[in-house]
């Protein structure tokens, strides 16, 4: 692979430091990286923002990097400033206006440059477009006219006019200067959002020759986006899903984090995914940064992790092309340890899935979960996926109704399954406020409800069909308020989709990453308050042990190896240990 056994490790180095490198100080800079980290290649940027670095600096970088042992590939980043003369147009971060013929050819020009240069450039993601000059509105309304789109809105335009600008404006000059050059577009964290401002993976997927995912997670409470942690997973699965083999890889950086933990569990969960590259953005931002030795120490860590770890495996959450809806719900649900794999695709062979309002997106959704489920499929859908398809017969699966009531509690009642049922009673520590799910009784029954004085409503409902089932989730107003549901509540939702043979008994804020070789990591959270925890967790069939491959007896030498605490229902159960920021692998022993 390289450097590392089970990922190449890569650096970004943007354009204004390659069009002022100098010999001496980029010696001294990788040298600092060298001191903690083994990279293997670096993706060196000619151009960002209407800088242009000259063929003297582009090869006097390469030179250095090459001397290193780096491989050398090329970068882009598509922002631009207003050419000379013009009048200023109101742009996010400076990105083009794909219908100014100035900034048109100046792509063009750059293109043809860096594929002049490279057999291989990847697009960092400012590739989208959000101007909305007089040229601009024009070509959305001639577009929506000629369609018979009504309502103003943006979306199909951008999405053709970046398809086209991709095609014509970025591939064709680059390839044009060198056939062999491979153009590889990255995608950012942002995913509900694409469609708006022009990203089409759909189209794009067939036109470039690899795709790159965006792993940034940001503070989660500081800044403007809302992306739980758990996106740097699941987003890589999105793309491997998408696009078998051909996602590059994840890409991550030290923006708006406080806390140095923040910045490793990107490095963390980006690894689980098992990516191609791991990439660090970018190599003038972390120069002599405190990040850099710790996350050095980690990979080498993680790097021994995946040598256990065979392919991911999860509850599929099915995420159409061009959809939005719930934004990033099934990220929360990966904090409160399902363990959530994405696709663009009908997850028809899934033993679970995942569905959510976005996933009502597809026109034929409902025709396709009841096919699923009668056939014997297990599906987890959302109050908001089956509120937008009550026009489109999920009433033939359901007796759920909307009436527009919402209620507030944190008091529950859970019904647990076995040879004689049990109700708990846990309450939580606030109140979170769910829509009312109205059901019919025995018709849907509710495993989980909230429970506030004499009245209780449906939390988690189950509706059998066919010959298999499917469980409705009333989803919080406030999406993190998942994180507030007790813990044997979440153990409930949890015990209905043990994916990879194994669930957990445990509070919200420790994730779950199975894989198909009876291997899975665990996960707690670094965040405020976070505590070590006693962990039960829960294997399907008689297992014998649950080995800690990577942990040794301090006396002995010999590998950890936990035992049952009991087995009970189908199940061996064992306890563990849950220490905040420290992942742990774990093996189940079948017994023979």
């Amino acid at each position: 692979m390289g450097n590392y056994r089970n990922f190449k490790l890569v650096y970004y180095f943007i354009a204004q430091a390659t069009a002022r490198a100098e010999k001496e100080k980029l010696e001294k800079d990788i040298g600092f990286f060298e001191k903690y980290l083994r990279p293997d290649k670096v993706y060196l940027e000619p151009y960002r923002a209407g800088i242009l670095a000259d063929e003297e600096h582009v090869n006097l970088c390469r030179k250095v990097f090459e001397k290193h042992g780096v491989a050398v590939a090329g970068g882009l980043t598509t922002t631009i400033r207003t050419p000379e003369g013009d009048e200023p147009k109101q742009r996010l971060f400076d990105t083009f206006c794909y219908n100014d013929e100035k900034m048109l050819a100046e792509l063009r020009k750059v293109c043809s440059f860096i594929g002049g240069h490279f057999d291989e450039f990847i697009i960092d993601d400012f590739f989208f477009t959000n101007c909305t000059c007089e040229a601009c509105r024009r070509g959305r309304d001639e577009y929506n006219r000629e369609r018979g789109i009504t309502d103003g809105s943006w979306k199909e335009y951008r999405l053709h006019l970046m398809e086209k600008v991709s095609r014509e404006d970025v591939i064709a000059p680059a390839k044009a200067a060198n056939p062999k050059c491979r153009i590889t577009i990255k995608y950012p964290n942002w995913a509900e959002s694409y469609q708006e401002t022009g990203y089409n993976p759909a189209a794009q997927r067939k036109l470039f020759d690899r795709i790159y995912t965006g792993t940034e997670a940001r503070d989660t409470v500081t800044t403007d986006q809302h992306l739980p942690r758990y996106l740097s997973y699941s987003l890589m699965t999105y793309f491997e899903n998408m696009w078998p083999e051909h996602n590059g890889g994840g890409w991550f950086d030290p923006f708006d984090l406080h806390i140095t933990e923040q910045y490793l569990e990107q490095a963390y969960l980006t690894a689980f995914s098992k990516p191609k590259e791991i990439m660090l953005f970018c190599f003038q931002m972390l120069t002599d940064n405190p990040f850099i030795p710790p996350l050095g120490w980690h990979l080498d860590k993680l790097d021994e992790v995946l040598d256990y770890c065979g392919n991911p495996v999860g509850i599929q959450c099915y995420l159409p092309d061009n959809c939005q809806g719930e934004d990033n719900i099934q990220d929360f649900l990966g904090m409160c340890g399902l363990p959530v794999m994405l696709t663009p695709y009908w997850p028809e062979k899934a033993e679970y899935i995942l569905l959510t309002r976005s996933s009502a997106c597809d026109p034929d959704v409902v025709e396709k979960l009841e096919k699923y489920v009668a056939a014997g499929g297990k599906a987890l859908v959302t109050s908001g996926f089956v509120e937008d398809t009550m026009d489109r017969g999920i009433q033939r699966m359901t007796s759920i109704r909307f009436t527009g009531r919402r209620i507030r509690g944190r008091n529950y009642r859970v019904e647990n399954a076995g040879v004689w049922p049990s109700t708990e009673f846990p309450r939580g520590t606030e109140e979170i406020g769910i829509p009312v799910c109205e059901f019919r009784n025995n018709a849907t029954w509710a495993l989980a409800k909230v429970a506030e004085s004499e009245e209780s409503f449906g939390l988690l409902l189950r509706d059998t069909y066919g010959k298999g089932q499917m469980l409705t989730l009333a989803v919080p107003d406030n999406f993190p308020d998942l994180y507030k549901l007790p813990g044997k509540v979440l153990t409930r939702i949890r015990r209905e989709f043990p994916a990879g043979g194994v669930y957990l008994e445990s509070k919200a804020g420790i994730s779950l990453f199975p894989y198909d070789n009876d291997t899975f990591v665990l996960y707690p959270y670094v965040a405020s308050g976070a505590q070590p925890a006693t962990i039960l967790i829960h294997v399907t069939g008689d297992a014998e042990a649950l080995e800690l491959p990577l942990r040794k007896h301090p006396v002995t030498g010999e590998t950890i190896r936990i035992p049952p605490l009991y087995r009970r229902n189908g199940e061996t159960v064992f306890e563990g240990r849950a220490m905040p920021g420290k992942y742990e692998l774990c093996r189940i022993i079948k017994r023979k």
